[in-house]
């Protein structure tokens, strides 16, 4: 079963690469290119993923930080710069 499992994830991650495009790269040099930090958002388990995003960049050298989509609207859209870059999670 252990094999099987692997196999699927590994098919999974091929398929995943075959996908990638120009628009990845585009983001990647976006990201890369900012002056400001990577601001992730998102609301429940989106939001749960982008801490978790948002926390790995961090501790990997590229400033980021969490932002809840919802409390944005209620006075936290205030720390975010015209030189960050957002990931929205949906």
């Amino acid at each position: 079963m252990a094999r099987r499992v692997l196999a699927i994830e590994a098919d999974a991650v091929v398929k995943l690469a075959e996908r990638l495009d120009g628009a990845f790269a585009a983001a990647v040099t976006l990201i890369l290119a900012s002056h400001g930090r990577v601001i992730v958002s998102g609301i429940g388990k989106s939001g749960h993923i982008g801490r978790k995003i948002a926390a790995t960049m961090a501790s990997t050298g590229t400033p980021a930080y969490f932002v809840h989509a919802a409390e944005a609207v209620h006075g936290d859209l205030g720390m975010i710069t015209r030189n960050d870059v957002l990931i929205a999670l949906s």
